[in-house]
């Protein structure tokens, strides 16, 4: 077993991951990290939140009461946090949700639900900020005491707006948020710390592939000994589990109205319905991944109807063919952004909800050459390096040296509105920056840039 860092403190840290689905917490102890049972006595909690006539439901209570109260159940929430109707494809993104969500003061989201009998309207910010405070929670019952410095995950093509955003949630939470810091970063923190094997001089190249629900991203990290360095990162923001669960649901229904719409099956017309379909598809999909057939039986689907066919791997495949050709994108770009071939890759580490497709796995193997890795827990890397991250910024902690340098997956510019000026003031602003019309635009950090930096402007 590889040694833990050494880490001494009076207080405990935590590590926070919010997913698509289901989110974890870490917390950094004396002995190492440790990612938290809910009360259930399981790491993974829904992302949740259900409102209802007389209280809010967290986590796995507002997963029971998804089935009967759709409309008032809010999750998803990293998909419409600091975004803005006026997005090109945020209308499809909020027609997909089973809740109501509509445009607010400058175009940004809010959410319609009814909560203690009468209309309500919450910002994506505060639900957040609802799901954070219950994994807060379920990190003090653990530790006896309270947590307040966290160090939480986004996804690295979030901007500056959505991390504001996702700040704003933590603050009402009512943690104390040292960094966000990206995914991928985080999952090759809690890689890299625990290896006695990395090189002195010449780097070795790991690349991570964050296989979610709703987002595929990639990293490519440079190790050496006490260190990590990011050399690019890549993604497909609609890249995840849920385009394969969508085409397996337009499949499946289709097939039933088939055989059963004479009976009046059509879930398409039928939201409760349609949810019940999602669940077992999403059951079937697992299995798959093992094996290479399964049954999808659904008991009373519609009009007491029993519902049943058989699913392939191969005709998962097969549906999902268009979904699979995107999967090498970000992953080609990755490459060519750290000018790596791919025979440069010495692992390349899985993790994410989608992590055990087989399709997407084999693609990955055949195109390095290699099997890949699994070193991490698929569900848990990210609030682990969280975790681990946080204890390395707090004060109260001492912790094995273990220098992390990320990157900006966008360019960094500022702008600013020129005044009235002779020529010569003129000249230096088009020296500075790109004019358009009577402003400046200067890229300050360009994309690929080390985090943490500091300009002088």
């Amino acid at each position: 077993t590889p040694p833990r860092p050494h880490v001494s403190t009076k207080m405990s840290v935590c590590g926070v991951d919010i997913g698509n689905l289901t989110s974890t917490v870490a917390l950094a102890r004396r002995r190492g990290v440790d990612v938290i049972l809910n009360k259930e006595s399981k790491r993974e909690t829904p992302s949740m939140v259900n409102f209802d006539e007389k209280q809010r439901f967290m986590g796995t209570d507002a997963s029971a009461k998804v089935m009967m109260n759709p409309k008032n159940t809010v999750s998803q929430l990293k998909r419409i946090i600091g975004r803005s109707f006026n997005e090109p494809d945020f209308a499809e993104e909020v027609k997909n949700l089973p809740f109501s969500v509509t445009p607010g003061p400058d175009n940004e989201p809010l959410i319609n639900v009814t909560y203690l009998g009468q209309p309500a309207q919450f910002s994506p910010q505060r639900c957040l900020a609802m799901q954070m405070a219950d994994l807060k929670l379920i990190a003090e019952a653990d530790q006896g005491s309270k947590v307040t410095d966290v160090v939480v995950g986004v996804p690295a093509f979030f901007n500056e707006k959505q991390r504001r955003a996702m700040l704003d949630a933590t603050h009402i939470a009512g943690f104390n948020c040292l960094r966000l810091m990206n995914e991928t970063t985080a999952t090759a923190l809690a890689y890299g710390i625990f290896r006695t094997d990395l090189p002195e001089d010449n780097p070795q190249h790991v690349m991570f592939v964050d296989m979610g629900h709703a987002s595929l991203q990639v990293c490519v990290v440079a190790f050496k000994k006490g260190q990590l360095k990011v050399l690019s990162q890549a993604f497909d923001r609609n890249f995840g589990g849920r385009d394969i669960d969508a085409v397996l649901f337009h499949h499946i229904a289709a097939e039933f109205k088939e055989k059963y719409g004479s009976k009046g099956v059509d879930v398409s017309q039928n939201a409760r319905a349609a949810m019940r379909l999602s669940n077992e598809i999403e059951k079937v999909k697992k299995i798959l991944s093992i094996n290479p057939e399964a049954p999808l039986n659904v008991e009373c689907l519609m009009n007491d109807v029993d519902c049943s066919t058989k699913l392939t791997r191969e005709k998962l495949e097969e549906l999902a063919v268009s979904i699979f050709d995107r999967f090498l994108t970000p992953i080609k770009t990755a490459l060519a952004d750290a000018g790596l071939r791919p025979d440069e890759i010495s692992e390349v580490e899985v993790v994410g909800a989608a992590s055990r497709t087989p399709c997407l796995v084999r693609t990955l193997e055949e195109f390095f050459g290699k099997q890949v890795a699994r070193h991490l827990n698929a569900t848990e890397a990210v609030s682990r390096g969280c975790a681990l991250q946080c204890a390395m910024l707090s004060p109260a902690f001492r912790v094995r040296e273990f220098d992390v340098q990320d990157v900006t997956p966008y360019s960094i510019a500022f702008r600013w509105d020129k005044v009235a000026a002779g020529a010569d003031e003129g000249a230096d602003d088009a020296a500075a920056g790109a004019a358009d019309g009577n402003s400046v635009t200067s890229v300050l950090f360009p994309k690929g840039n080390v985090l943490p930096s500091e300009k002088m402007i």
